[in-house]
């Protein structure tokens, strides 16, 4: 990391329907049991969300960009291939542990506020409504990815199952 890295403000960045667009994915969580080894297997098939890549392009030219997702460790290796394959700027990736199933505004917050006692975070974008009104809650500044349409499943995903 440069000195100047070190100075510049974060911008921390959602992954699933912030950048990556799930919908292809999401009939894995609508059937009973949900599939999540096949809903994780296909993201590396993701399309990236236009709204989204402009805004972590254009918020890398003030900030450091970090990348924090309810994704498991176990898919770090395909995250990574996808934000290098879109062209997107690199920055650390925080992932939930394995067996973490805690809700995503949790992990989320936890993660966020540690980042916060040394750097300053200029947003977090996220399309998880109640990541985003917990994190406002806290004082971060907060951009609301509303580029997609939002999925049921996906919200009990994150809420209630803590899987993404």
């Amino acid at each position: 990391m440069t000195d100047t890295q070190k100075t510049l403000p974060l911008a921390v960045f959602d992954l699933d329907n912030t950048l990556a667009d799930t919908a292809h994915r999401q009939h894995f969580l609508e059937r009973k049991p949900r599939d999540w080894d096949a809903f994780f297997a296909a993201a590396p098939q993701d399309p990236p969300l236009a709204e989204g890549i402009a805004l972590v392009l254009r918020s890398a030219q003030e900030c450091e960009v970090r990348y924090l997702t309810g994704r498991p460790e176990r898919c770090r290796r395909d995250t990574l291939d996808w934000l290098a394959a879109h062209g997107l700027p690199e920055g650390r990736v925080y992932m939930r542990r394995n067996d973490d199933r805690r809700p995503a505004r949790r992990t989320k917050l936890e993660i966020l506020q540690r980042l916060a006692r040394t750097r300053e975070i200029r947003v977090l974008v996220d399309d998880d409504e109640l990541v985003c009104e917990d994190a406002e809650r806290a004082g971060f500044t907060v951009v609301r990815a509303r580029w997609t349409a939002p999925s049921a499943a996906l919200k009990v995903a994150q809420e209630r199952e803590g899987r993404t």
